[in-house]
């Protein structure tokens, strides 16, 4: 009978070959593969228009007698002018 030499090693160290040849093929697949996708997608934000934003609208000027008459509601509301004194006061800074 004839006895096989580092049988269960051998089989051993061949699979760990085949195990570590398959997962650096697998990472180098997978590392081919992200370039790629990385390529691709610079070359389409280099094909595609600019996007620009609209500027925000300018605050519009501030007005005077709408100031005024916005200082007088809020001294209505909260109780500091009667009905009488801020129709009163909202009529002289109408100007009627």
């Amino acid at each position: 009978m004839m006895r096989r030499r580092g049988g269960l090693v051998r089989m051993a160290a061949t699979t760990a070959v085949v195990a570590g040849t398959a997962g650096a093929v697998s990472h180098h697949q997978q590392q081919k593969y992200a370039n790629q996708a990385a390529e691709q997608q610079a070359a389409a934000e280099a094909a595609a228009p600019p996007q620009y934003e609209a500027p925000a609208p300018a605050a519009p000027a501030e007005d005077p007698q709408m100031a005024q008459l916005q200082n007088l509601a809020q001294l209505h509301s909260q109780g500091i002018l009667s009905d009488e004194e801020y129709a009163a006061a909202k009529a002289k800074a109408l100007g009627i």
